[in-house]
């Protein structure tokens, strides 16, 4: 077999697609019963960050495949089993499944002295099985490695109630009646401090620092439509950070006026959070924003103001570690956090292995993905050829200094993207 693709998510998938409409042979291995990715909403007893009330936070339109679009009679922002389904059905419309092992879990990858490559996997029985390809693609996706804070708070050993992170968390029914402190102001946060606010007693954002929280839509467009707009992308960098400041201004005024920090960036700076409920929560008085957690004592979780409250759970919305254990260590998370890949898709120094998904844009990331998988078919068929090593090094450095002086060093921003720039990249070395 020439191609090993791990993981069947969104990422997979398109890179499965790819290779099948070149003819380049290929298996999917996926540690799930099913396709789908982050999207599957998790079996009983199996861990994943599909909670019940997750949507798309995209437009369905660009979400799809350029190929299969979603259906028509689904929202503009689906629900988790919607994009689950839609999933399953493009994987049986491209011919997929077939090339699809569920149940399969990648324990190692390993380049061999030849060039080659020597996966083992492990099957549902426990068998472990070896094989060797010419390439690798690694579509599993960093949603699987919970990040909680290290260590947890003081007193968080004795504490009465749950602790729990977003990547257990289903549904907020399972809440009823109880006191609940979210930790966090990313987009899991949000969802989840909404869903507990319809069963929870009482719901509590605790926020460390102030994120730009941005609407789903501005001015009637979806935000990631606005993103691939000419208009928007003839726009110089200065002139679209100014815009959306000043579109937030009328969507929303200022975040202290809701008792979140203000942002100590300009847009752009950092990651953003899309909701269009977190802020309407919190003026119906069912989320109340709270600062940073100093200690846990007994049953009451206390505040860096002094203050203190009675609480049930504490659901951490902290992020995951970019981790890829079956992997080399450094491979492709340098020790300082950074992702060091050529057009954040290749490791200069690991001829034959590829990342597809691995970044964060703003906006919808399937036509990355998209191209990002196209770009590796053409690669593996020989279509397309890599520049040296060397070059890919300089490109690395380069384009992590631009994230340094636009984000800081801060872990998951070497995977931030602009959709417009990101996406001509590989349109220069695409056919038309």
């Amino acid at each position: 077999m020439r191609v090993c693709v791990i993981g069947a998510g969104l990422s997979g998938l398109a890179v499965g697609h790819a290779l099948k409409e070149r003819g380049i042979p290929f298996v999917c291995l996926e540690r799930a019963p099913d396709v789908g990715g982050i999207w599957r909403e998790p079996g009983a007893g199996e861990r994943g960050p599909g909670y019940r009330t997750l949507h798309l936070n995209t437009a369905k339109q660009l979400t799809g495949y350029a190929d299969f679009p979603m259906p028509e009679s689904y929202p503009l922002y689906p629900r988790h089993d919607q994009v689950a389904a839609y999933l399953r059905s493009f994987a049986e419309w491209a011919g997929l499944l077939g090339h699809v092992e569920p149940r399969t879990e990648v324990v190692s990858v390993l380049r061999d002295p030849d060039g080659m490559w020597t996966v083992v996997s492990r099957g549902a029985d426990g068998e472990q099985t070896s094989r060797r390809f010419e390439q690798v693609v690694v579509a599993s996706g960093h949603h699987t490695d919970p990040a909680l804070p290290d260590p947890l708070p003081a007193g968080a050993d004795s504490f009465a109630g749950t602790i729990l992170h977003s990547l257990d968390y289903r549904d907020g029914a399972d809440f009823s009646g109880r006191r609940v402190v979210v930790v966090g102001l990313g987009a899991s946060a949000v969802d989840i401090a909404a869903d507990l606010s319809r069963h929870a007693e009482q719901t509590l954002l605790s926020v460390r620092r102030g994120l730009h929280i941005v609407p789903k839509q501005l001015f009637g467009m979806s935000v990631d439509e606005i993103a691939e707009a000419p208009w928007w992308n003839e726009m110089s960098f200065a002139q679209r950070r100014k815009w959306v400041e000043q579109a937030l201004l009328v969507a929303r005024g200022r975040l202290s006026d809701y008792g979140l920090p203000e942002p100590d960036h300009p847009v752009f700076s950092s990651a953003t959070t899309l909701s269009d409920e977190i802020l309407s929560r919190i003026r119906h008085g069912a989320v109340t924003p709270r600062p940073a957690i100093a200690s846990f004592d007994g049953d009451r979780v206390v505040f860096t103001d002094g203050s203190s409250e009675t609480a049930d759970a504490v659901v951490y919305c902290t992020g995951f570690r970019m981790t890829f254990p079956f992997l080399p260590a450094g491979c492709p998370v340098a020790a300082d956090g950074s992702v060091e890949l050529y057009r954040r898709v290749v490791p200069a120094d690991r001829p034959g292995l590829y990342f597809v998904g691995l970044v964060r844009p703003v906006g919808a990331i399937t036509r990355l993905v998209e191209a990002q998988a196209e770009w590796v078919a053409r690669l593996v068929d020989g279509a397309a050829a890599l520049p040296a090593a060397e070059e890919m090094r300089e490109e690395v450095g380069s384009y992590l200094t631009g994230i340094v002086q636009r984000y800081g060093r801060t872990e998951g921003a070497s995977i931030q993207v602009d959709v417009g720039p990101y996406l001509a990249e590989f349109r220069e070395s695409l056919p038309v």
